[in-house]
C-alpha cells in the first residue's frame, strides 16, 4: 500500500494555526507544558511530537487532527448541512434546496478515500496514523493507527485522557489498552469503546506490527483551549 506522508506540512501548518490565533511560541509552549525550543522544533519538522503531545497541541489550537492531514485548500474548511432534495430540476436532475446548482456541489463532494492514496502521519512514539476520510471531518477523527513493536500513544508510561469518546478495532496483531488500573490485551477482531477522558493509553508489546480502525467522537466538543491531560510532568515531545 503506498501512502502520502504529509509529516513534513504538519509543522508548518500548526505554526500558521498557532499565528492565526495570535500566540506567540513561547505563550503556546507555555500553556502546552513544554520548552519553546520543543515546540519549535516540532513546527520546524525537525522533530515529531508524541501522540499525547500532539493532541494537547490541536486542542489548544482549536483544530482537528484531520485537518493537518488535509490538502492546503481543505484546512479549515467545514461542511455544512447536507442538502435537502426537493423535486426535478429542469434538466431532470434532482434539485437539493431548491437550487440545481447544488446538485452539482454535492456531486463533487469525494466520499471514497482508495487505500493506495490515503495521507498518512508518523509519530515519534513507533505510532503511524493514516487517515480514512476522503476530506477534512471536524466532528471525527477516523485513522488507520499502526503500532511498531514497542509502540505506544504515549511514552514513558504515561496516560492521557482528552475530550470525546473513542472506538477501535484491532485487525492485526495485538494491542494493550490501559484504562486507568484495568488492562485488557486486544487481538484481531477485538474492538472497545470508552471515554476519553478517562485516563488510558495503547501500546503494542508484541514483535509483530499491530493495526487497528479507530474514531475519536466529540473531541471538539468541548472547551479547546483546556486539553485534559494527566500527570504533573511535561508533555512527551
Amino acid at each position: 500500500m503506498t501512502t502520502i506522508d504529509n509529516a513534513d506540512q504538519v509543522g508548518s501548518r500548526l505554526r500558521t494555526a498557532r499565528e492565526q490565533s495570535g500566540a506567540s511560541l513561547r505563550e503556546l509552549a507555555r500553556r502546552l507544558n513544554i520548552s519553546a525550543s520543543a515546540l519549535s522544533q516540532i513546527e520546524t519538522g525537525k522533530s515529531r511530537p508524541s501522540v499525547k503531545t500532539l493532541y494537547a497541541i490541536v486542542s489548544e489550537l482549536g483544530l482537528s487532527l484531520d485537518e493537518l492531514f488535509a490538502d492546503p485548500a481543505q484546512v479549515r474548511a467545514t461542511p455544512g448541512p447536507a442538502p435537502v432534495a426537493t423535486g426535478a430540476a429542469p434538466n431532470g436532475d434532482v434539485a437539493l434546496d431548491g437550487n440545481p446548482a447544488a446538485a452539482v456541489e454535492a456531486a463533487v463532494t469525494p466520499v471514497v478515500q482508495h487505500g493506495d492514496s490515503r495521507a498518512s502521519l508518523e509519530l515519534d512514539s513507533g505510532v503511524t496514523w493514516e487517515r480514512l476520510t476522503p476530506s477534512n471531518d471536524p466532528d471525527v477523527d477516523f485513522l488507520m493507527a499502526i503500532y511498531e513493536p514497542g509502540g505506544a500513544s504515549s511514552s514513558n508510561e504515561k496516560l492521557v485522557r482528552h475530550n470525546g469518546r473513542e472506538y477501535g478495532i484491532v485487525l492485526e496483531g495485538e494491542l494493550e489498552l490501559q484504562i486507568g488500573f484495568d488492562i485488557e490485551v486486544l487481538g484481531p477482531g477485538d474492538s472497545a469503546c470508552f471515554d476519553s477522558q478517562q485516563p488510558h493509553r495503547l501500546v503494542n508489546r508484541g514483535a509483530a506490527q499491530a493495526r487497528a480502525i479507530w474514531f475519536v467522537i466529540g473531541r471538539r466538543q468541548s472547551d479547546q483551549r483546556n486539553p485534559r491531560f494527566d500527570g504533573d510532568a511535561p508533555a512527551e515531545t
